[in-house]
């Protein structure tokens, strides 16, 4: 079961589908720190710091010594379908920004390949109205490509990720290859929805508490920056679990300092170690969580398992550049679990089929 990686960034797509048992022939991303993160964990194969326009998709079936691709995986880079992006009216959206070309590229690549199946990710305001032109994109290549296609957002939590970070996840199936792709049903529950029902053979969601806790120290004051910058102090009284929205009137503030909705979710933003973190962001800021219940910022270690990596997974480069190869990851437990439906539906059956033929032929011999 070979893989072919595009955007692979830091590794979360590629370790995901190495777990589950899939060859990672290649990957590729644009960044050298990241290919660098790659290669030193040999994650797979071949590693190619390109970018995605210059690559020679054909090619690759000689570079590689293969005559068909399994599986095409990569999350094509999403700023212009982000929630922040919203806020910034300067910039342009979906097929209009800039980096629109990572998404023809995706599918360039999907057409030269023709892998088995492809697995695309991308964060959930893929799917909102502004950009919809994007999403019709993905549809309309996918049919005149030949896949079926079957998609929806998640949330990591409800599959055993402490951290309630939602992604738009569509898996392609080429047609002769088989049927529309099923996605495994959550394992954990969030406990404010908790239904007996339907969560009766669920776990509850895992907290930063669990996967956290033995990380907890502290550094001396005049060894780190403060957390929350200028309002330190004000994130000092911000009990775990909530951020600047403790402190406006709706809240019932006796001495309100923010106005509603004003700051983004994440402006004094603290975990809490009772329920998982909230998204972990791509870039590093001294205001922006979440940080610690303990009022101080996360420390790489504590992001990593936030985000499912192994403690023994090495990030290279410096401090900001680790935070944002971590922070862009989808994490490799969530991706693991898809990767095994993939597996299971497409890759076990064919498997199992195989070996009986080769059993039977070996019965005819011995006769």
């Amino acid at each position: 079961m070979n893989v072919i990686s595009l955007f692979s960034g830091g590794g979360g797509i590629d370790l995901g589908f190495k777990k589950a048992g899939f060859n990672i022939l290649y990957s590729t991303d644009v960044v050298e720190v990241a290919c660098q993160t790659l290669e030193h964990n040999e994650v797979g194969g071949v590693v190619e710091c390109k970018d995605v326009r210059e690559i020679d998709f054909k090619g690759l079936f000689e570079k590689l010594n293969v005559d068909e691709i399994d599986c095409l995986v990569g999350g094509p880079p999403c700023p212009a379908y982000s929630k922040s992006r919203f806020y910034r009216t300067e910039k342009k959206r979906a097929l209009e920004d800039e980096n629109a070309f990572t998404l023809h590229e995706y599918f360039r690549a999907l057409e030269e390949l023709q892998p088995k199946i492809f697995f695309f990710e991308n964060v959930h305001g893929f799917i909102f109205k502004p950009h919809q032109a994007a999403f019709d994109l993905l549809k309309e290549r996918a049919e005149t490509l030949g896949y079926y296609i079957t998609w929806d957002v998640f949330n990591t939590a409800e599959y055993g990720v402490p951290q309630t970070r939602e992604r738009f996840i569509c898996v392609g199936v080429r047609k002769d290859v088989g049927e529309p792709f099923e996605f495994p049903a959550p394992t954990h529950y969030i406990p404010e929805k908790f239904d007996p029902i339907r969560d009766k053979n669920k776990k509850p969601w895992i907290t930063c508490g669990q996967v956290i806790g033995d990380l907890d120290y502290d550094l001396p004051e005049d060894e780190q920056m403060q957390a929350g910058s200028k309002h330190k102090d004000l994130l000092r009284e911000v009990p775990p679990g909530d951020n600047y929205l403790y402190f406006t009137a709706e809240r019932g503030h006796p001495e309100p300092k923010f106005k509603w909705r004003s700051r983004y979710w994440s402006f004094l933003l603290k975990l809490s170690p009772d329920r998982p973190s909230w998204t972990i962001q791509a870039s590093f800021s001294n205001n922006m969580g979440p940080f610690h219940w303990k009022n101080r910022f996360l420390r790489i270690a504590e992001i990593k398992r936030i985000q499912t990596f192994d403690d023994e997974y090495e990030f290279m480069g410096d401090f900001k550049e680790q935070w944002r190869q971590i922070g862009n990851a989808v994490p490799p437990l969530f991706v693991k679990v898809i990767a095994e439906e993939i597996k299971n539906q497409y890759f076990s059956k064919r498997r199992k089929k195989s070996n009986s033929s080769l059993d039977f032929k070996q019965l005819q011999l011995d006769l």
